[in-house]
């Protein structure tokens, strides 16, 4: 099978973070990253759920970068939560 490469932008912290969980686990980023895309299409669904903000978290994040869907705003606000 032919591999491929992805890129994914994410904040430093959470890059730190999310190495130490993999290493605290014994697996790697790549390793990782694609257990998840493997259960994502074997399931056909993201492993939580997503659903919509209210209007007031929406504006808190950029509108500017065409990126920023509202599944993955609402990922980010639920982090942001989780952090305090």
């Amino acid at each position: 099978m032919a591999q491929a490469m992805l890129n994914v932008r994410i904040s430093s912290e959470d890059k730190s973070r999310f190495e130490k969980f993999c290493k605290q686990t014994g697996l790697n980023i790549s390793t990782c990253i694609n257990m998840f895309v493997k259960a994502v299409l074997r399931e056909q669904r993201l492993p939580f759920e997503v659903k919509a903000e209210p209007l007031s978290a929406e504006e808190k994040l950029p509108k500017n970068r065409p990126e920023t869907t509202t599944a993955a705003r609402n990922i980010v606000e639920g982090v942001s939560s989780q952090r305090n």
